[in-house]
């Protein structure tokens, strides 16, 4: 069976925060990183920051959603299908919450640690 995956970059870092907008403040304000992206998810919002020129962001991760590093995949079916049929300890299924959200899944390295995969066109 191919081991090859359709993962191109490690695009996010989420590090769980108590506030998002006191977390803002310091990496914006401290750090000198710049907002990537800040829009509504949910009831909340999703924020990325990244040192100016920067390929790889961190996302400010509210209390009740998945902290770890986000990879992107130009397909997530294929992924989950390969990992899961290798044994990987990956979710039951791609999880899709609608237009604005890409497809995503997540899998577990072997002490625990969450990758979530997500798909970029």
């Amino acid at each position: 069976m191919s081991k090859n995956t359709h993962i191109t970059q490690v695009a996010t870092v989420g590090v769980r925060v108590t506030d998002q907008q006191k977390a803002l403040e310091f990496y914006v304000g401290e750090l000198g990183f710049e907002v990537r992206r800040d829009v509504p998810f949910g009831s909340g919002r999703w924020i990325e920051v990244a040192p100016p020129g920067a390929t790889t962001t961190v996302a400010l991760v509210p209390e009740g959603l998945p902290v770890g590093i986000r990879l992107t995949t130009r397909d997530a079916d294929a992924d989950h299908a390969e990992l899961r049929a290798r044994g990987i300890d990956a979710d039951a299924a791609v999880l899709r919450m609608g237009p604005s959200v890409p497809p995503m899944f997540a899998v577990r390295d072997p002490d625990g640690n969450d990758l979530i995969l997500v798909e970029s066109s």
